[in-house]
Order: C-alpha cells, then sequence, then structure tokens
C-alpha cells in the first residue's frame, strides 16, 4: 500500500482574485482526494498548479512570470511538471501553450473535474493538447430559469458538489462542496455564483467564465458550517456579480434571504459581500446587510465611472446623482457604512469634462477604498472597436490625477473615523502588535487595522473591540477596549 510520503506531492498557485482563490481549493481538494499530497512550498513539489488570472493586461504578465519562475524550479530541483489552469489558461488555450513551451500542459475549465488523472498522465510524461477556447455564455440557456436543471453537465469551478469526497476534503454531511483549503486564516471566500449576464463594453469575463449561475442557498450554509469548524470566522460571498443571486433560481429576494440563514450559523463571526452592482442592488439588500448581526455593512461597489454618458458607452447604468443617492440611502441605514468601489479612466469618448465629473463624485462619495484603473483595450470585447479612443499619454496622466486623487481621499477618510469603536478580526501577530481588519475593511485591498498587543495576550482569529486614535495612510491604529 503507497504511504503518504510516496506519493507524488503538488504545489497549488493561486493569483489573481478570491473567486480564484475557491477554484484553486477545489482544484486542491480533487488532487488530495485522487491521491497527491499537497504541499506548501514549490520548491518542494513535483508537481506545480498555477491557477493563472486573465483579466488585465498586469494580471497576465504576472501569470506568465510566475509559470515561468515554476519552470525554472525543473533545472535540478525536486519539481517535474508545470501545468497552467484558470482563467488565463481557459481564455487562450493552444495559443497560451505554444507561446509557453515551459508549461507542461495547459488545462482549461473542463478539466477540473479530472484534474487528478489528467496531472497523473502528465507526470508519466504524456502529451495532452490544450483546448480550444469557446464562447461559455453558449454552455446554458439564454433564459436564467432554464440554467439550473441544465447546469448539471456543465463545468462550473467553484460551484462543484461531490458527496463522495472524504470528509477531511469537503463537509462531513450535506451538499459537499470540493474544497481542501490552502490557507489557515480566520476568513475564507465562499462563491455563491458564477458567470455574468452583463456585457461592458470593457470586460471579457463573460465570455469565458460563461452566463450567470446561481449556487443553492442551502450548498453555501453548508460550506459556511463546514469552513467554522476549520477555524473560519468570516466568509466573503463571492461572484462576478453578487447583487444578481437567485435570478436563475425565480427568486427576487433570494440574496436577503441567503444572508439570513447564513446569519444564523453557530460559530460564525462575519459575513461580508462582494461585487454588487450599483444598478442591481434592492432595498431588501440594503436592509439586510445593514441590520442582520453579523452581515458587517459592507458595500463593494462596482461604479467604474460616474459620467453618464461613458456608463452608456460603456453598457452601464447610473450617474453620479444616483450613486450619491444610492450612498445616502445605505449611511441612512448605517452611518459607519465601509464602501469601497473601481473606477477606469480613459475609455473610448471619455471628454475632460466626463473626468471631471468623476473627481467631483469621487470627493462627495467619502469611499474608504477606491481602486483606480486605467483603460486598455481587452481583445474581444466591444470597447476595441468603439471609435474616439483616448491617447495613451492622456490617458497615462488621467490615471496619475485620478489615481493620486483617490490615495488624498481615502487617507482623509481613515481620518474621518478616528475616535470611532471598531470591532477587529485579528489575522496576524507580530512585533507586540495585532494586525486585522475592521467592519468596513475587506480582505487583502482596504487597508488593516492594528492594535497594539504588548502583553501577547492576541491571537490571530480573536475578535477585538477597539477605538481609533490614530491613521497610518488608510490603516488605522486602535487602543483595546471591552466587548
Amino acid at each position: 500500500m503507497e504511504s503518504v510520503t510516496d506519493l507524488t506531492t503538488v504545489h497549488v498557485v493561486s493569483l489573481g482574485c478570491a473567486r480564484n482563490e475557491v477554484d484553486s481549493e477545489e482544484l486542491a481538494g480533487r488532487l488530495e482526494a485522487g491521491g497527491f499530497r499537497l504541499v506548501g512550498e514549490p520548491d518542494d513539489a513535483e508537481a506545480i498548479v498555477v491557477n493563472t488570472c486573465g483579466f488585465i493586461e498586469s494580471a497576465k504578465k504576472d501569470s506568465i512570470d510566475t509559470l515561468l519562475a515554476a519552470a525554472d524550479l525543473k533545472d535540478g530541483g525536486v519539481t517535474q511538471r508545470v501545468v497552467a489552469v484558470g482563467c488565463m489558461a481557459e481564455r487562450y488555450g493552444a495559443e497560451l501553450a505554444e507561446a509557453l513551451p515551459e508549461a507542461d500542459a495547459v488545462l482549461g475549465f473542463d478539466d477540473y473535474t479530472t484534474i487528478d488523472a489528467k496531472l497523473r498522465s502528465i507526470m508519466a510524461g504524456e502529451h495532452l493538447d490544450a483546448h480550444t477556447p469557446s464562447d461559455r455564455r453558449r454552455l446554458l440557456p439564454l433564459a436564467p430559469a432554464s440554467r439550473p436543471a441544465a447546469a448539471q453537465g456543465v463545468v462550473v469551478p467553484g460551484l462543484a458538489q461531490a458527496p463522495d469526497l472524504p470528509a477531511g476534503v469537503a463537509p462531513a454531511s450535506g451538499p459537499r462542496a470540493v474544497r481542501r483549503r490552502l490557507g489557515g486564516g480566520p476568513s475564507a471566500p465562499v462563491k455563491i455564483a458564477s458567470g455574468c449576464d452583463r456585457r461592458c463594453a470593457f470586460c471579457a469575463i463573460p465570455a469565458f467564465r460563461g452566463s450567470f449561475l446561481s449556487r443553492p442557498a442551502d450548498e453555501i450554509v453548508e460550506e459556511a458550517r463546514w469552513l467554522v469548524t476549520q477555524g473560519v470566522k468570516e466568509v466573503f460571498l463571492v461572484s462576478e456579480n453578487t447583487s444578481s443571486y437567485g435570478k436563475d433560481l425565480q427568486d427576487p429576494a433570494a440574496l436577503p434571504r441567503l444572508l439570513r440563514a447564513l446569519n444564523d450559523v453557530d460559530g460564525l463571526e462575519w459575513i461580508r459581500v462582494s461585487y454588487l452592482q450599483p444598478a442591481e442592488i434592492k432595498p431588501g439588500t440594503i436592509e439586510a446587510m445593514t441590520s442582520l448581526e453579523r452581515v458587517v455593512p459592507y458595500f463593494d461597489l462596482s461604479f467604474q465611472h460616474a459620467s453618464g454618458p461613458v456608463l452608456r458607452r460603456m453598457r452601464r447604468y447610473g450617474d453620479a446623482e444616483s450613486f450619491l443617492g444610492l450612498l445616502e440611502s445605505i449611511r441612512d441605514k448605517a452611518p459607519l457604512a465601509g464602501v469601497r468601489s473601481n473606477v477606469i479612466v480613459g475609455f473610448p469618448g471619455e471628454t475632460e469634462e466626463d473626468v471631471a465629473v468623476l473627481s467631483d463624485f469621487v470627493q462627495r462619495a467619502r469611499l474608504d477604498a477606491l481602486g483606480v484603473f486605467a483603460y486598455s483595450d481587452e481583445e474581444g470585447t466591444e470597447g476595441v472597436g468603439l471609435p474616439d479612443h483616448v491617447a495613451d499619454d492622456v490617458i497615462a496622466e488621467r490615471y496619475e490625477r485620478l489615481n493620486d486623487l483617490a490615495t488624498e481621499l481615502v487617507e482623509q477618510r481613515a481620518e474621518e473615523r478616528i475616535g470611532e469603536r471598531v470591532r477587529v478580526l485579528v489575522e496576524a501577530v507580530e512585533d507586540g502588535r495585532a494586525i486585522g481588519r475592521a467592519a468596513h475593511q475587506g480582505p487583502e485591498v482596504d487597508g488593516a487595522t492594528i492594535i497594539p498587543d504588548d502583553r501577547g495576550v492576541l491571537a490571530v482569529g480573536d475578535m477585538v473591540w477597539g477605538r481609533v486614535t490614530m491613521t497610518e495612510g488608510v490603516d488605522l491604529i486602535a487602543e483595546e477596549e471591552g466587548a
């Protein structure tokens, strides 16, 4: 009988967003259940599986660099094979395989359910042809209500169920997600849907992620219960468009209903919602996100711009005044709510007047976090063929201007929180300090809250109250207080 030490070792690298992290943990669960031994360091792995990101140019470059670095480990080290999976692999398939011969295989989403068998073949020296990319929106019916039944034969990363997997890989009872945690932190993303039905002119994601498909609520709740047993205190609900949750389940109140069900999960302290489309947020969603005890009032709103004409060209809805009205309705119910967003500058047809509208909006919006992106053409998107492209040097100047403004504004917003009483989830303890996040801060991207811990009594996973006394950029410094 093969011992654990005899098993082929594999390391999974996860790049990109939190949705990719869920997919990576599905791959890890399948590989472990299929007879591989997961290791935490690439240097110790006979096989390295890189879950790539294919969203924007910088993410693609990071994916290529990571694959090349992994391939370098094959020169005299333990590593024998490097495999590319994920969004970039799905989007480009054979084109990526040809451009990157250093990778031993390029696998698409349809390979995920048999990843253990595929990797075993690759380890044996077999050549696997990379897939030919196709528009994954065609895999499911056009009508959302027809999708749940049709999805049984479609591979949707992060939404897979496998009741025959070992209990150590997935929840021990009920609908069981294919998942093996790769990190041990107190926060974990949970995918509640996959794909997107929107046709934003700058975005290629729907073509390679497919049409929008909600995950049944009982599966999500059961996974949250299992994550609590793994030491998780916060679940971060992710999808390409969370505000559409339930549209295919014929339940317009599905998201508030899901939040209420998660609110009853014993041991779960925080429920955080991400990727909300401003034009799709319903009053019931705002009510649930601002009234339920364990749902943090955190609004990740995808504004993308504030000029009505630019948003129309982007195939989006809204304008500065409607967005400000939405923020007012949120803060009426939760004055201390956290709000983050992203905006794009330099979209085709954008004028200086549009930039002025955007600048005025972000100054009035009082956002806790704001990502600024410079527009660049993404192949396969409508934006490529639009007239009136903005010159690269003009885009660069507008990006610099808006990014500097965003940095100044979010730091000012952090200073406004001095004196606030905040509850902090501790994620690291080092050098006499507990480092974590308050309710208004999302994982990894929104800054941190630091609490001095000279006594050394705080630990990762603790929930502690503090009073904000000062700031360091967007980070808060707080003194510990009693509950």
